[in-house]
């Protein structure tokens, strides 16, 4: 069997797929992709691209080494290297990916797919990365990214702060966090554009939080307000909280 035979049936393997739903994934008939592990056909060069994105392999590893024919699992060795050469990972959640996540947030190997990046000014450590839509944390525009730390649980969020929240009902939601003083069952979710209204989470419905870190927008994203209004957000949002602080005094 051909090197590159052998590779497709070693990683089809390894996600633990059956030749169907790996044809699936190629969008070819499992016919052919049998005959591609029987050594019956040759892939096509746009089968072994799809398999090169997929896996993160280059196509001449796939033409020219063995992928399984070493003492420890590919795929492992190549998290691991990764690791070992950057000490800080943020991965990257796209909102064309958001319903993936919801899903697979829990799964390795999903979060393996996703792309990463670093930035200079956070130290060593694990990020995550995601893009927001809509206006509803104006200034803050529709397509920003957020990157952001994992907390865990009531006690280490910080009050008035910001992050992206994921519940099952909601989704992913950017959000300032606000706490009561009463009660750890539940937070507030608050936008900082007034036009939408804050509403309470039960902390029981929280899947991840995440703490911001930074936001990164692009410069020609950015919405162009004027003073009047500004100054109209942030008496409304002074109002808002105003509002809140009493309902938890309650």
């Amino acid at each position: 069997m051909s090197i590159v035979c052998r590779n497709l049936k070693y990683l089809r393997k390894q996600k633990g797929w059956t030749q169907q739903e790996f044809a699936d994934k190629l969008g070819i008939k499992r016919s052919l992709l049998g005959a591609y592990e029987e050594e019956r056909a040759e892939p096509r060069t746009e089968v072994l691209e799809m398999v090169s994105d997929m896996y993160r392999v280059s196509i001449d590893d796939l033409l020219r080494r063995d992928l399984g024919d070493q003492k420890e699992n590919f795929l492992e060795k190549r998290r691991q290297l990764k690791m070992a050469n950057n000490r800080q990972q943020i991965e990257f959640v796209p909102v064309k990916a958001a319903a993936g996540y919801l899903a697979g947030y829990n799964d390795d190997e999903f979060i393996e797919e996703l792309n990463t990046f670093t930035l200079p000014m956070l130290g060593a450590g694990s990020y995550r990365a995601f893009e927001i839509a809509g206006d509803s944390m104006l200034p803050t525009p529709s397509g920003s990214v957020i990157v952001c730390h994992k907390v865990d649980g009531w006690d280490e969020l910080r009050n008035n702060e910001t992050y992206v929240v994921m519940t099952s009902r909601e989704g992913i939601v950017y959000k300032r966090v606000i706490k009561s003083n009463r009660s750890k069952t539940k937070v507030t979710l608050m936008s900082d554009n007034p036009q939408f209204e804050p509403y309470s989470v039960s902390m029981d419905d929280i899947l991840e939080i995440w703490q911001t870190d930074a936001v990164i927008s692009k410069t020609n994203n950015q919405s162009r307000m004027s003073v009047n209004h500004l100054a109209d957000m942030v008496s409304h949002l002074q109002d808002q909280v105003t509002l809140l602080k009493k309902k938890i005094k309650e």
